[in-house]
């Protein structure tokens, strides 16, 4: 299967965020927890060049929390500033502007010894679809300012929001790119949501899924849906079919003849994953 999105709105932004760069002092990536370096837009780097930026891994309360101190450090060796948040619950928000301050300490200092009242800092938020870009700035905002849902492709403009007297926020559409090099990214964004359903083979995606945490995540998935044989050859498409009927057994998506109904059972198993039903899940790892 190959995994194509680049709705017409997202070209749109990508060339609006150029034209706002010169107005931004630094760059807030958000990008999801679960899946770090497939949530990064690689077209990101070439739109932003070389402006201040922070990496803030959203979602961390989805995923596997060891995982994600793992990512922490990759991207330090990386030079990039990277820590965890859950915009939702508000967990990590409050180091936002903080880093933000410290990213621009030399700027803020020159001016103050040139006596200026440094302004507002002006931060550009990027990211992907449903990565939970409006869900952060309510939260920094402190109020329902910015338009949320959990589907991709919520924010269609660009806005300017007041966090408080330090900091302005510019939020954009989250901008995926035309083609996915490797179909694995594609895979990881389709598990956790990033692009819209209607335009995968949900069973595909669902298989992907198991196969993965067949492999890591063994014992939630056991536990979850009562499951007994792991595959012994994780290769073997036979071995992940079995599994994900035996899935389907539990969650009676059953026809008739007691055949099970994979295309149910696929939806099914990918929205209790995402919903973090069968806890806390990370869809790759750095090493």
């Amino acid at each position: 299967m190959t995994i194509q999105w680049f709705p017409g709105h997202m070209t749109k932004a990508r060339r609006q965020i150029q034209e706002k760069l010169k107005l931004i002092d630094v760059v807030i990536e958000l990008i999801d927890a679960r899946l770090p370096l497939s949530s990064r837009n690689p077209m990101i780097d070439e739109i932003l060049q070389e402006k201040p930026r922070m990496i803030v891994m959203n979602k961390a309360d989805l995923a596997d929390p060891e995982v994600t101190k793992q990512w922490v450090e990759y991207f330090k060796k990386e030079g990039v500033t990277a820590f965890p948040i859950d915009a939702y619950s508000g967990y990590g928000v409050k180091d936002i502007p903080n880093q933000a301050k410290l990213l621009l300490k030399e700027k803020i200092d020159r001016q103050i010894a040139k006596g200026m009242n440094p302004r507002a800092i002006r931060a550009l938020i990027v990211g992907i679809p449903n990565v939970g870009k409006s869900t952060l700035i309510n939260r920094l905002a402190g109020r329902n300012i910015a338009a949320t849902g959990d589907r991709p492709g919520v924010t269609k403009g660009q806005q300017w929001i007041k966090v408080g007297s330090e900091m302005e926020l510019l939020d954009t559409p989250g901008i995926l790119w035309p083609k996915f090099e490797d179909q694995n990214v594609g895979y990881r964004l389709a598990v956790t949501g990033a692009i819209k359903e209607e335009i995968l083979n949900v069973e595909d995606v669902a298989f992907f899924a198991v196969k993965y945490l067949s492999q890591y995540y063994w014992p939630q998935m056991a536990e979850r849906f009562d499951l007994q044989k792991r595959p012994q050859d994780f290769e073997n498409p036979d071995e992940i079919v079995e599994v994900m009927e035996a899935i389907g057994r539990k969650r009676g998506c059953i026809m008739s003849g007691g055949r099970i109904d994979l295309e149910k059972a696929s939806l099914i198993f990918l929205r209790e994953l995402r919903a973090g039903k069968l806890g806390r899940i990370s869809i790759e790892a750095p090493y």
